[in-house]
């Protein structure tokens, strides 16, 4: 198992989402909420960079490069986002009886397969 993937996973363990009168809201610990700050943050400033090679009329296979690499970073957040989901609201939502969740999470993932 990687470092990243290690790290991950020490720290889904700290999430879950609370599911309080049918208002949803996530709560993370700051650990968690840290970690996808920072890698949203460098999302943020790939996304920038690659504002700026195209104002600088950059080789577009370069530009395309930077693009799947900012794809590749979302997409990581959106990888450990699910994982805590499923590891804790989802478990949570199905001890509790409540089996629309699954649907619920098979939508998200159909959305995520599509990009």
């Amino acid at each position: 198992m990687s470092i990243e993937m290690e790290n991950n996973a020490e720290q889904l363990d700290d999430s879950c989402c609370a599911h309080e009168d049918s208002h949803r809201k996530s709560h993370h610990s700051d650990k968690v909420k840290n970690n996808l700050i920072t890698r949203l943050n460098r999302i943020e400033g790939q996304i920038r960079g690659i504002k700026g090679l195209i104002e600088k009329d950059t080789y577009c296979d370069d530009v395309i490069n930077q693009i799947s690499a900012t794809q590749s970073a979302l997409n990581s957040v959106a990888k450990i986002l699910l994982e805590g989901h499923m590891k804790s609201c989802v478990v949570e939502r199905i001890q509790e009886g409540d089996y629309e969740v699954l649907d619920e999470v098979l939508v998200t993932i159909q959305k995520l397969m599509k990009k």
